[in-house]
């Protein structure tokens, strides 16, 4: 949703989003269903606020300004899911449904989708646990014409939105949406024994040609000495 793009480009900007995502229910090319499913750490009530809290969690790169501050949401029915900057503004959507701790529910084509004249709903249900906490489960389903080709869309847009998730469940479960520093890990051997064997033999029998190769380095040799001329040669 960055910028303004044709429906041609949704392919490099959902290729950009790496997530955990969860799956694709059914896919169609008039439709297609996704669904995810988190536990979280937190009670209905802060996990329901931190859903409406977009600005939060959402991944500036996917907006049309490039900053999710920019983002506001009202969470009661025909609030709007809108985008304002000082270049324009958007509505990404529109609150159809709003049950404090229980559900959100939002009428929305996200980002790229809008133009090909989709009707997607966005749901929110959030259910409590018995040890107080809550699963978050999100649902999208969108609809279009058969030429909308959705069933080839369906498994990047899973991708971009299963990271919007991943954002949310970060962030009521940590206080950010950002994922920690990857640590870069040692690269595994997967070659057998018997070839790492074989390897470093080769290595050392090139490592003992060189050496036979080199010259040998001659002992440096005594310096002659010879008499001075203002002495006299010694007599034999």
């Amino acid at each position: 949703m960055k910028r303004i793009l044709p429906a041609a480009a949704l392919a490099p900007l959902f290729a950009l989003a790496a997530s955990a995502h969860a799956e694709v229910r059914q896919a169609a090319a008039d439709s297609f269903f996704l669904a995810y499913s988190e536990p979280v750490s937190a009670p209905p009530a802060k996990t329901y606020a931190a859903v409406t809290a977009v600005p939060m969690w959402w991944n500036g790169e996917h907006t049309w300004s490039g900053q999710a501050s920019n983002l506001s949401l009202k969470a009661e029915a025909g609030g709007c899911f809108c985008e304002r900057w000082s270049g324009g503004s958007a509505e990404h959507g529109r609150v159809v449904m709003a049950m404090p701790e229980h559900l959100l529910r939002i009428e929305t084509a996200l980002g790229p989708l809008q133009e090909l004249a989709l009707k997607g709903i966005l749901s929110f249900w959030i259910r409590a646990e018995d040890d107080g906490t809550a699963r978050l489960d999100v649902e999208y389903r969108v609809n279009g014409a058969g030429s909308s080709g959705l069933d080839a869309l369906a498994p990047q847009v899973d991708e971009i939105l299963g990271m919007q998730v991943a954002r949310l469940v970060r962030y009521l479960d940590t206080g950010t949406p950002e994922a920690p520093a990857a640590t870069a890990a040692a690269p595994e051997t997967t070659a057998s024994p018997e070839a790492i064997r074989a390897a470093l033999l080769e290595q050392w029998k090139r490592e003992a040609e060189a050496a036979r190769g080199a010259p040998a380095k001659a002992a440096p040799a005594k310096p002659k000495t010879r008499p001075s001329a203002r002495e006299p040669a010694p007599k034999p």
